[in-house]
């Protein structure tokens, strides 16, 4: 059976907006697979049971399922040695372990408060009732309030990628010259933006902005194919 990955999509099967998912179908473009993608949605709980988990990426390769894209990552990494390293070493494994942690807990959890109330827009009929009454219990509001003032709010969040930014203006990706997992991570959060929301979070100027068209025309423009708000 061929690789298989469970992936988030919306109304649209070729939409395909989970940050998560992302990381992982870069990671498995880089290690030279190419799975068979399964079109997943928030309410298709039953199809991922086996797996452990309620949430996509779900990697299924050689009877081994695989849910998390950190693990899904390290699997990959451990069990196909033999394929371009996702971290170049055990230091580079801990440091875009590091990136993990930081783009979950400052982009992904940044972007979410401005475009999230974009998302329902795109879903899929049987999960729009799950993901907005979900999301409002998250955040203890409606989303369009959790939104609200995105305008100015996007000032200070492009204030925390300094760090990033800082990097980016030395050389073209986090991991050097060439893309590797680190990259991978933190692009995720901007194309999940880029799927579900027209709300511009990247200046043109920003070297993060250069960035990302670097990241979409990876693995023959694998992300900007993706249809995209």
């Amino acid at each position: 059976m061929p690789m298989q990955l469970h992936d988030l999509a919306g109304a649209d099967p070729g939409r395909r907006f989970s940050p998560y998912c992302w990381r992982t179908r870069l990671a498995l473009a880089h290690k030279g697979f190419v799975p068979e993608i399964l079109p997943w949605r928030f309410t298709d709980k039953a199809a991922i049971a086996d797996s452990g988990s309620d949430k996509v990426p779900v990697l299924r390769d050689d009877g081994r399922v695989i849910a998390d894209s950190w693990r899904i990552a390290e699997y990959l990494e451990d069990t196909y040695p033999d394929r371009p390293s996702l971290f170049g070493g055990a230091g580079g494994r801990a440091l875009a372990q590091f990136v993990n942690a930081w783009a979950d807990a400052t982009v992904i959890a940044g972007l979410a408060t401005l475009v999230v109330a974009d998302i329902p827009a795109i879903l899929a009929p049987q999960d729009l009732a799950y993901f907005i009454s979900s999301r409002e219990a998250r955040f203890g509001r409606p989303l369009p309030e959790v939104v609200s003032g995105r305008d100015e709010r996007v000032v200070q969040f492009r204030q925390a990628l300094h760090p990033a930014r800082m990097i980016l203006r030395q050389r073209p990706f986090l991991h050097g010259d060439t893309p590797a997992y680190a990259d991978y991570i933190l692009f995720g959060g901007f194309q999940w933006a880029r799927c579900v929301s027209p709300f511009p979070i990247l200046l043109a100027d920003d070297p993060l902005h250069a960035w990302r068209e670097r990241m979409l025309d990876l693995f023959g423009g694998l992300a900007r194919e993706a249809p995209a708000a």
